[in-house]
């Protein structure tokens, strides 16, 4: 499998402009990438400048922002890609192609990112606080957990960038992060009970 390595450059520029992007939405015509496939609680959605909520069966689109209120949960389908949003979550979608793959933003809270094994891999990049995480079409956890900032790769591999020093992840295995700006632990193996407990956060059941 090609290693995915994601620059530390790249990763300060995109916090540069994380705020900024988030408060204003491109308004030009965006493509239909996927839809809610699942909505359970409160969500809302901004596109344009315009906020409303998210319900289910609604289309996602590209630059779309996502934002979860407390004790709820989104199941967005974006082709063969799945997205779980844990409760008090924000994902800023940048750009998504089906079967390529794109950017995303993780404000704040966790996800769980989905792509069937056998699948063509894709390159998608995303960015964090605490740090980058690249991918090539694999199953991940990633988000607060424990105290702490973790990813958890089920299978598959990504990168984990932050602090200057660079993680692979293979299946199986898991990387903390403390602080923004603190380098990612080596990657250990994770127990059953920790999985389980990651995935309940987004509502997903083991």
């Amino acid at each position: 499998m090609r290693q995915v390595l994601i620059g530390r450059r790249t990763f300060v520029a995109g916090c540069a402009l994380a705020v900024g992007v988030f408060t204003a939405i491109p308004t030009q015509a965006s493509t239909v990438i996927g839809k809610a496939a699942d909505v359970r609680g409160k969500v809302s959605l901004k596109r344009a400048e315009k906020e409303e909520g998210l319900a289910t069966g609604a289309q996602i689109m590209d630059n779309d922002f996502v934002r979860t209120a407390a004790e709820s949960f989104a199941d967005l389908q974006l082709e063969d890609t799945r997205i779980l949003l844990g409760s008090e979550t924000e994902l800023l979608i940048d750009s998504f192609i089906a079967g390529q793959g794109g950017t995303m933003e993780l404000g704040m809270g966790q996800m769980v990112f989905d792509r069937p094994e056998g699948l063509a891999k894709i390159d998608l990049a995303l960015r964090t606080t605490f740090g980058m995480i690249g991918v090539r079409g694999t199953k991940f956890f990633a988000g607060p957990n424990r105290g702490v900032f973790a990813v958890f790769v089920e299978h598959g591999q990504v990168s984990v960038d932050g602090g200057g020093v660079e993680r692979l992840v293979g299946a199986g295995e898991g990387v903390e992060i403390a602080r923004p700006g603190d380098a990612p632990t080596e990657p250990v193996v994770w127990k059953e009970a920790r999985i389980v407990e990651a995935y309940a956060s987004v509502g997903l059941r083991r």
